[in-house]
């Protein structure tokens, strides 16, 4: 019988559960369960009252040294005092574990477990303590080069684009609107004061789905797997427009839109420029992470992604945001 090569395969608990006791040297009972499958695969550990997760990177999808940059990231965060989920060294002093998968090998990385749990829905005050922990992280990481992936308007909007040419039909409605909403967020970034913007390390994915919040209201944040170099105001623009997505009371949504920024004014200033091209930014940005999906259709995205999908999330999230933020009037 014929041997057929594989693209993707979920390892197995158990065993990684093994891999970890050994190379981190916990002893006693270590159980592990799998976490969720998404664009890496994540796995619980957990050792008598201590918990960590174990992030197995898909096949390809990044570099060593884009791993190391993370971990140097979040090492310069851990050390400033700032909470977030930060790597851990095995028992020869080394980060960066290699599994043999069936597919090729994978790197896997142990970080600390974030306490708390993720909450879709949660107080102003929480927003506004969110956005002061996003400021903090912003103090330390302005001007602070990764070599990583620099986030041009040509890698957030073009390549984006053309990454879901492919599903969605070029005579389409939705295929026409993205196109003419494309050129227009490209002038309106190529007329932006650039001056008045911050650069430095990004996380670029700061949503209640990677910060875990206690009881008692402590936030930390994790999962820097998008992090790289631009506009700080990115971080603030993807916030808000995941707030807009996932708060449907219009008069909840703004009250903790306001406090959020509010929180992050407490510790850093937000210049005109950047609060004036916040939305779109923000619309960029769905952009970027259609194309993501479009990117990993093969081992992640296809159990959802395709053109009605992609119709719909235009219609209701995309150019909904855009009428609402930026006009009705300028793409008509």
């Amino acid at each position: 019988m014929e041997k057929f090569p594989v693209i993707s395969s979920i390892l197995s608990a158990d065993h990684i559960g093994w891999l970890v006791a050994k190379k981190y040297g916990l002893v006693g009972e270590v159980s592990c369960t799998l976490l969720k499958t998404g664009i890496n695969h994540s796995y619980l550990i957990e050792q008598a009252k201590n918990k960590f997760v174990f992030r197995l990177y898909s096949l390809n999808w990044r570099s060593d040294l884009e791993i190391k940059e993370e971990i140097r990231l979040l090492n310069i965060l851990k050390e400033t005092g700032l909470s977030v989920s930060f790597p851990l060294k095995d028992i020869n002093e080394t980060y960066i574990q290699y599994l043999e998968a069936p597919e090729g090998m994978r790197q896997g990385v142990l970080f600390s477990f974030a306490e708390g749990d993720k909450l879709l829905n949660f107080s102003a005050d929480l927003h506004f303590k969110a956005g002061e922990t996003m400021a903090k992280i912003h103090q330390v990481t302005v001007n602070l080069e990764l070599e990583r992936v620099t986030y041009t308007p040509k890698v957030i909007l073009e390549d984006s684009l053309l990454k879901l040419r492919k599903f969605l039909a070029a005579n389409s409605d939705e295929s026409t609107w993205m196109g003419a909403a494309q050129r227009y967020l490209l002038d309106e970034i190529h007329k932006a004061d650039t001056s008045r913007l911050r650069s430095g390390a990004i996380h670029l994915d700061i949503w209640f789905d990677n910060m875990n919040i206690t009881q008692d209201g402590q936030i930390t944040i994790f999962d820097f797997d998008f992090c790289g170099n631009g506009w700080l105001c990115y971080d603030i623009a993807y916030y808000i427009l995941q707030l807009h997505s996932t708060e449907k009371d219009m008069s909840q949504r703004d009250l903790k839109v306001e406090s959020f920024l509010r929180g992050y004014q407490s510790v850093v200033k937000i210049t005109d420029e950047e609060r004036r091209i916040l939305p779109v930014l923000g619309v960029s940005l769905y952009f970027f992470y259609l194309g993501v999906q479009g990117q990993r259709y093969d081992n992640w995205s296809n159990v959802f992604f395709n053109e009605t999908y992609l119709k719909r999330f235009i219609n209701l999230l995309v150019k909904k945001y855009f009428e609402e933020n930026i006009s009705t009037e300028v793409l008509s």
